[in-house]
């Protein structure tokens, strides 16, 4: 397949599925490789486009940009769209205000296969079937199988300290941050994790 001139990657057939991008030069890590393109549309415009009771396996080029926004990179999208998924990712989709970049998590070598996690929606009612349906590819030593984000964790409660001669202690409340990166400056747009669809 012909290349962009000036991107870092050439389209080939790829052993995870399909397409894939494979470096054509040294990728540094934290280096910005494409913008994900194509049409922006909204969550209902993506259910009509792509509906999962009818596909005998999920195959979308829909990113999540927020609550109501969607990119569907198979309407006027680039190459970045042939990018597929790993569970031993060197690459990461990044939100940066309405667009969305993917990045080095490390440096990717000639001739290595670009690749992230996609990520995909996961939730409370997904099923064993589902599972299957999502089936990953991706042959990593730490493969979990599915496309489909990690389950989450669930938190374990803290245990309540006590002080001297039974009084309690007030608790250290720890604040998580998210993964979304805060900007330095406001002219910066936010950045915060990619997910696909």
């Amino acid at each position: 397949m012909a290349t962009v001139k000036g991107q870092p990657f050439v389209l080939r057939k790829s052993e995870i599925q399909g397409t894939g991008a494979f470096a054509t030069r040294t990728i540094r890590k934290g280096q910005r490789i494409i913008e994900y393109t194509g049409e922006h549309i909204d969550n209902d415009e993506a259910d009509r486009r792509y509906d999962d009771e009818k596909m005998k396996r999920h195959h979308t080029f829909l990113f999540i940009v927020d609550d109501r926004e969607i990119i569907d990179g198979a309407v006027d999208g680039n190459d970045s769209r042939y990018i597929n998924h790993s569970c031993d990712p060197n690459a990461e989709a990044v939100i940066e205000g309405k667009q969305i970049f993917i990045y080095a998590l490390r440096t990717i070598r000639p001739g290595e296969e670009i690749a992230y996690d996609y990520q995909y929606e996961r939730t409370a009612e997904h099923t064993e079937e589902d599972e299957k349906f999502y089936k990953c590819l991706c042959g990593a030593a730490n493969c979990r199988g599915s496309i489909l984000a990690p389950p989450k964790k669930k938190r374990k409660p803290a245990k309540k300290k006590q002080g001297k001669k039974g009084v309690r202690k007030r608790e250290k409340t720890t604040v998580t941050r998210s993964k979304q990166k805060v900007s330095r400056s406001s002219r910066t747009p936010k950045r915060g994790r990619a997910t696909r669809r």
